[in-house]
């Protein structure tokens, strides 16, 4: 028998309620190391509402999160950062103005001098965003004054992936990174994905494309009017399965079945 492990993340019964609005009823996930779990679901299926829940911008109204197997409430993006939980938007959360080097770092730089003559170290800054951006496999980047802006999207996000790498995250939550991206820079992210899984890290992966959670995913769960549908493990279910629960494939196979009654009796729709 295999011995169960302890999620590094162990969401349990978390509802989120807004006035008279139920975001999230009752949803519980594991998250663990050296997995990703890829988080499907529709627009308005409480995606959005879950991660910022684990960002921190949102406490939940019931239920509790477990970060290794204790009791952590998450009140701020700070508690959050100090537990080792990195959210990464969709833009990468990046400033398209400011040098590689000053995104990279911001809020955290490296400084030389001492007291109040201590200034921005720019030339280490540089070399560690180059650095670590060339171990992502961006090799482009030789100068971390570049401006962020002169990136591509997919390179934006691995700028973002890569900060949280080097500030230490254990988990990476990434909001729909490939949804605004072409064929080949998705699948660069999704190559990132997989080295941040096989570095050790927790990925949870926000998307809608089914595609892409099934070339990366270990564990799966479908959210649907904020509340889980279905949670299952890689191979558990087709990608037809999947497609058909994400899009209401009851409440479709309803409406043919209408139609066809409909039909039989002579009838078409106008």
């Amino acid at each position: 028998m295999t011995e169960k492990r302890t999620p590094f993340i162990s969401v349990e019964n978390v509802s989120k309620v807004f006035g008279g609005y139920a975001a999230l009823s009752d949803v519980s996930l594991e998250i663990h190391q050296g997995e990703v779990l890829c988080l499907l679901g529709d627009n308005g299926a409480g995606k959005s509402t879950l991660i910022k829940v684990l960002s921190g911008f949102h406490q939940p109204t019931s239920g509790v999160i477990r970060v290794e197997g204790r009791v952590h409430p998450i009140k701020s993006p700070r508690d959050a950062a100090d537990l080792g939980i990195s959210t990464v938007h969709q833009f990468g959360g990046t400033f398209p103005l400011m040098s590689l080097e000053r995104s990279f770092f911001v809020g955290l730089e490296p400084t030389k001098g001492w007291g109040p003559f201590k200034v921005f170290d720019r030339k280490k800054a540089g070399e560690i965003v180059v650095r670590e951006m060339q171990a992502m496999g961006i090799t482009r980047v030789t100068d971390g004054g570049r401006l962020v802006g002169s990136l591509s999207g997919g390179e934006r996000q691995v700028s973002a992936i890569a900060r949280a790498v080097y500030f230490g995250a254990k988990v990476l939550v990434l909001d729909e990174p490939t949804a605004a991206l072409g064929v080949k820079e998705s699948a660069h992210v999704l190559r990132i994905i997989m080295e941040a899984k096989n570095r050790g890290l927790a990925v949870v992966l926000v998307t809608h494309n089914v595609t892409h959670a099934m070339t990366v995913g270990d564990h799966f769960a479908i959210l649907i009017h904020g509340k889980k549908a279905d949670d299952f493990h890689e191979g558990e279910r087709t990608r037809e399965e999947i497609t058909d629960l994400m899009a209401g494939g009851e409440a479709m196979a309803e409406l043919e079945a209408e139609l066809k009654a409909y039909r039989s009796r002579g009838n078409r729709p106008s």
